[in-house]
């Protein structure tokens, strides 16, 4: 079972990662954006790993405190989770 949620968190976690990247590449060249809903809502279904990653690799949403203090929160979750399934 952990290892399973372990593999699914982490390819929201790719998945999400990826989009924060796009989201930034295209805020910089002013082109239709991803919706702030898709990356909380992937965040929320076990990637917020990689949005937090994502938002300090690319320097993409820190200034915003829904971002900045939502996504390590539900990282610190999800990772209290599969630490106590693994154990």
């Amino acid at each position: 079972m952990g290892q399973a949620l372990l593999a699914y968190m982490s390819i929201v976690s790719i998945v999400l990662l990826i989009l924060m990247g796009m989201d930034k590449s295209r805020a910089k060249n002013h082109e239709w954006r991803i919706a702030e809903r898709t990356l909380f809502t992937l965040a929320i279904a076990g990637g917020a790993a990689g949005g937090v990653l994502g938002m300090y690799l690319f320097r993409h949403k820190t200034r915003h405190n829904r971002f900045a203090f939502g996504f390590p929160l539900l990282a610190a979750i999800q990772i209290f989770i599969i630490v106590r399934l693994w154990t």
